[in-house]
């Protein structure tokens, strides 16, 4: 019979894993739960002894990515079922993840609906993310941000030493699964309004969220994002040159600059494509 374990990064959520823990022994009494508590000052780890749930607790924040990682260095559970402490995920739709899992997925994914995003600019950026990822794949990525899924253990821990310690690790993980083949699917759920305040910056994650699109690129095929740059400095620099050429006679070093970047991005680009499928080589065998 596999087991699963349901692993909850958790920063001063107190107030919502008051109604959280009983929902999951009432929808998954079946399975392991591990709250990882990321250096909280509020109560957290007393409301899960009250309700007998284990914790593990950082000395101080780590970062969400950093909560998942711990919870599944401890996990027991063949198959890991990740969720957030805020309210935002049902507890019931865990069976609906689980019985997808079973039908031959390696990883299956809680997809919010539009009206489940928080917030006009939140589901715009989450729009953008999903369409990248799903031309940097090719396959549909219906949202690629999204911290509730269910996945096989086995292939999950595989990655860890990739995933970052902030909030981009189902990123991460998501186009892992995709660059070592792995099967990936979607449910659609509905995300309740969040219980207490968010720990997402605007400012400062919005600068973090556009690393992201870069590392989506140099993490999943290096060469389909270098190839484009490469391409664009090398018709400026024909471009430029025909310019040149027509209305002075001659080659500037501009022109040249232009193709010299032309060539170093795709160099650039050959060599990332080199090291991602060694990163990739224990995954593939």
């Amino acid at each position: 019979m596999t087991s699963i374990s349901i692993i909850i990064p958790a920063k001063n959520e107190a107030a919502s894993l008051v109604s959280l823990l009983p929902a999951l022994k009432l929808h998954a009494g079946f399975a392991e739960v591990i709250i990882v508590d990321d250096g909280s000052s509020d109560n957290t780890v007393q409301i899960c002894k009250e309700h007998g749930v284990r914790a593990i607790s950082h000395p101080y924040s780590k970062g969400n990515g950093a909560a998942i990682k711990t919870g599944a260095r401890a996990a027991t559970g063949d198959v890991l079922v990740f969720m957030d402490a805020d309210g935002q995920h049902k507890p019931e739709d865990i069976p609906r993840l689980l019985a997808k899992l079973a039908e031959g997925f390696d990883m299956v994914v809680g997809a919010r609906t539009r009206k489940s995003q928080a917030g006009v600019h939140r589901a715009a950026a989450n729009g953008f993310y999903n369409r990248l990822a799903s031309w940097m794949v090719d396959q549909k990525v219906s949202d690629l941000t999204s911290g509730f899924r269910a996945v096989k253990a086995v292939k999950f821990k595989q990655f860890l030493y990739l995933l970052p310690n902030g909030f981009s690790y189902p990123t991460t993980i998501t186009m892992s699964f995709f660059r070592a083949g792995y099967g990936v699917t979607y449910i659609e759920i509905e995300a309740p309004k969040r219980i207490g305040k968010s720990h997402i910056s605007p400012m400062k994650d919005g600068f973090r969220f556009l690393l992201i699109i870069f590392k989506i690129g140099t993490l999943y095929s290096p060469l389909k994002l270098f190839l484009p740059i490469s391409l664009s400095f090398f018709m400026t620099g024909v471009g430029y040159y025909l310019y040149t050429f027509l209305s002075f006679h001659r080659f500037t070093n501009m022109s040249a600059l232009m193709f010299l970047s032309a060539i170093f991005v795709f160099l650039i680009g050959l060599v990332s494509e080199q090291i991602t499928a060694l990163n990739y080589k224990d995954s593939n065998d």
